[in-house]
């Protein structure tokens, strides 16, 4: 069997693990012993390290001792700093974009600048910011905080601010987008708009797409969309693989951007393999573009590769032959539902490493899985939290969004730690 190496080492990197390891060995480089990870490296009888991702050196020495003849990252840090490129340089296979493919989602300008020439209707105004004096200019065309603040960089899904939401007054925005642009020495400010956001996530060989299910996330911290943002408290997708307010011409609209966007960025040489997807708003005067993410997101990987019917070594398989298609990439009609349990300061305040006890084979039991992101085993059923990011995630799937709910939930009940939180109200559609 093919021996692959998968770089990263959060929930969506647990799902891509599982995925991964039905029909490759698996090899993986952890900065931790993630227990998902773990057990599928040991399942397809591969081998893992713990070590730094980013040591390019370490990567080659791992890949040319163990002879490994394929690489997977879907982690943006990791695909910014160019590991796509190092594993192509090592005469590997890959699955994610070159650190240059993957400039549409570390500079939200250049993705900007793109939709700006493929699809000009689709553009929030916004302004590119670069010096004090600019941003104070552009200040004034707001009298109250009717406007989002967004850093040009990465920033985990947790940069982005709204206008009312994030920050109360235009003064409050006026000091993020500030620090923003000393921080980065760039900003970008754009206007807040009503309308419904939704995600559209594509798979591609460079040349093709197929869209998966659209999927319906849940960024804020507490019920009803309070609090701050986060990397996702968990997600849903239907049947029918649209969300209740898209009609299919919605989503075809954004492939459409999609399709054209990866062509834009392949123009010159094969820089972008992988996936892809794009954040929308639907609004009164039509679909809005929000950025482009150039990997699979956090928890709608989860979802995603559950759904997905043909076998994920197929599908990696189709794209390195530039040969995918919706007829040998098929998804199932079913509905998704994923829960993202955390500490109860994630995302809130600096946070103490905390111990915390689960029953997995319950949880299992109860017809649901588990994928582990900042998390290492203690002993027995203790587990200790590394870092301040997301605990794991909790998933079900079903013939109804009840059905997938009440297992997700009932599988939660008395199985996991009191101590540990998450939202009670997935599932619900708020409109925004």
């Amino acid at each position: 069997m093919e021996k692959c190496l998968l770089l990263g080492n959060g929930g969506r990197e647990a799902v891509l693990a599982e995925q991964i390891a039905k029909g490759f060995e698996l090899y993986a480089i952890l900065p931790y012993a993630n227990p998902s990870i773990v057990n599928q490296v040991e399942k397809s009888k591969g081998k893992y390290i713990i070590g730094n991702a980013f040591d390019k050196e370490l990567v080659k020495k791992f890949v040319r001792e163990e002879d490994i003849k394929a690489c997977v990252v879907s982690q943006d840090n990791l695909l910014q700093e160019g590991l796509i490129d190092l594993a192509r340089e090592l005469g590997l296979k890959t699955f994610g974009p070159t650190s240059q493919g993957a400039k549409v989602e570390w500079s939200k300008t250049y993705a900007l600048n793109i939709v700006k020439k493929l699809a000009p209707e689709m553009i929030i105004r916004n302004e590119s910011i670069t010096n004090l004096e600019q941003l104070e200019e552009v200040m004034k065309n707001y009298e109250d905080d009717s406007f989002v603040v967004k850093p040009e960089g990465l920033t985990g899904g947790k940069g982005v601010k709204v206008g009312g939401i994030h920050f109360k007054g235009k003064q409050e925005g006026f000091a993020y987008a500030k620090g923003c642009l000393e921080a980065d020495g760039q900003v970008i400010i754009q206007d807040k708009v009503e309308g419904r956001e939704f995600t559209v996530m594509a798979l591609t060989d460079g040349k093709n797409i197929v869209v998966t299910p659209t999927t319906f996330d849940y960024p804020y911290r507490f019920d009803k969309d309070k609090g701050p943002g986060t990397g996702g408290m968990g997600c849903l997708s239907f049947a029918n693989g649209l969300l209740p307010f898209l009609e299919q011409k919605d989503v075809d609209v954004c492939s459409k951007l999609i399709q054209d966007t990866i062509q834009y960025v392949n123009k010159d040489s094969l820089e972008f393999t992988g996936v892809i997807y794009g954040g929308f708003f639907k609004c009164k005067n039509g679909i809005k573009f929000i950025e482009f993410n150039a990997r699979f997101g956090d928890p709608e990987a989860i979802n995603v590769l559950n759904s997905l019917e043909t076998p994920f070594a197929e599908v990696m398989k189709n794209i390195w032959n530039q040969e995918l298609s919706t007829e040998n990439c098929k998804f199932k009609n079913n509905y998704t539902f994923t829960v993202y349990v955390v500490s109860p300061d994630y995302a809130i305040r600096k946070s103490e490493p905390c111990e915390f006890t689960l029953n997995i084979e319950k949880i299992i039991e109860k017809d649901s899985k588990i994928y582990f992101a900042s998390t290492k085993p203690v002993e027995g059923n203790c587990y200790m939290s590394v870092g301040t990011s997301r605990l794991f995630a909790i998933h079900t799937s079903g013939n109804t969004l009840e059905e997938a709910k009440r297992k997700a939930y009932a599988a939660m009940e008395n199985n996991i730690d009191s101590k540990l939180d998450y939202r009670k109200d997935i599932g619900e559609i708020y409109e925004h």
